[in-house]
């Protein structure tokens, strides 16, 4: 499941929901075009082997398509030692909504509910949240049961996240499985009381799921993590240097997660996130407040962050009304800029 057109066809042979897509692309141009025109534009290249947003490309006609491709297989290549790329089709403003799951080795498998990661920049998360806002509740719960369900046939056995996208109209399709515990793990375990690493280990240790978790598992109140990066909050360009201030907020209601402090060195050679603020509060919007008051008083000099943006979407209209995307970051930026 860890490879990304391998899961597509595995999750497809258990009728899970899918956005159209081709196999691995073939080394020949000719072959590379004819998939394209199969799926139709606009297109998106993405890493087989890979993650992160790290080498996903848009193209949007057949004129920049196989330059496009070769650029996505030396990103894929150089950082993941797997130079296979494909295509997906490309959904515009889509909402990113991923759903938690956990299995044993005794073929038993549960969803810790859903998480929305729909503020991105560059493919990549930055602000995520549980439980998603302005969902279908009992739809968005009724996939989780079958994605628990097919996974569960699947005879997975390990933590995991099957990741959906939802259209405009509220269709979900699946885009991908990430096959380990990821950054914003956090939220879940806010808003479900449930320790997602100890569980992880204690699933590998052999234990079964009815000795690790709670008989009922629940969601309580809301959970938002805005992932902090050494960056430019206008270009999104790395900002490496010297932790000059690293002063984390002193609320005690406030979950900071990083590996720096003050006096260290941000370099250029790996993924700028520095650290990760995460909240929970009885309602989302208490939570939105908190979190924006945590990153108001998170002190980090001597490389620029990407704070002053997450803030500027906190305090949106569309992400306080649960209107969230792919896009809403660029479009919260751009309307700031011509305002």
């Amino acid at each position: 499941m860890g490879h990304k057109t391998r899961a597509r066809e595995i999750a497809a042979q258990y009728g899970m929901p899918m956005t159209q897509g081709s196999g691995v692309l073939p080394a020949e141009p000719a072959a590379i075009l004819a998939a394209a025109r199969a799926l139709g534009y606009p297109l998106l290249v993405k890493p087989a082997g890979g993650g992160g947003g790290i080498g996903m490309l848009p193209v949007h006609d057949e004129s920049e398509l196989l330059a496009v491709v070769e650029r996505s297989r030396s990103m894929a290549s150089r950082r993941f030692g797997n130079a296979d790329v494909y295509l997906e089709r490309l959904l515009e403003r889509p909402r990113h909504v991923e759903f938690q799951i956990l299995g044993d080795q005794h073929g038993n498998a549960v969803h810790l509910f859903e998480r929305d990661c729909s503020a991105q920049r560059r493919n990549q998360k930055v602000i995520e949240e549980a439980p998603g806002p302005a969902l279908d509740r009992s739809k968005v719960d009724a996939l989780a049961d079958r994605i628990a369900g097919i996974v569960r046939q699947m005879g997975y056995d390990n933590i995991g996240t099957v990741e959906m996208l939802m259209s405009a109209d509220g269709d979900f399709s699946f885009l991908e499985m990430n096959t380990r515990l990821q950054v914003e793990h956090g939220v879940t375990e806010e808003v479900t009381g449930v320790d997602l690493v100890k569980s992880q280990i204690r699933c590998a240790a052999g234990e079964k799921l009815t000795d690790i978790l709670p008989q009922t598992i629940v969601v309580k109140g809301h959970a938002i993590e805005a992932r902090v990066y050494a960056e430019d909050p206008k270009s999104f360009y790395p900002s490496p240097g010297r932790l000059t201030v690293f002063r984390p907020p002193l609320d005690q209601t406030v979950r900071i997660e990083t590996g720096y402090a003050e006096g260290r060195e941000v370099t250029p050679h790996y993924d700028p996130m520095i650290a990760k603020v995460i909240v929970h509060a009885a309602s989302r919007d208490a939570a939105i407040e908190r979190l924006a008051h945590a990153l108001e008083t998170f002190d980090i000099r001597g490389v620029k962050t990407n704070i002053p943006a997450v803030l500027a979407v906190l305090r949106s209209d569309p992400f306080r009304c649960g209107q969230v995307h792919t896009g809403i970051i660029a479009d919260v930026l751009t309307q700031k800029k011509t305002a």
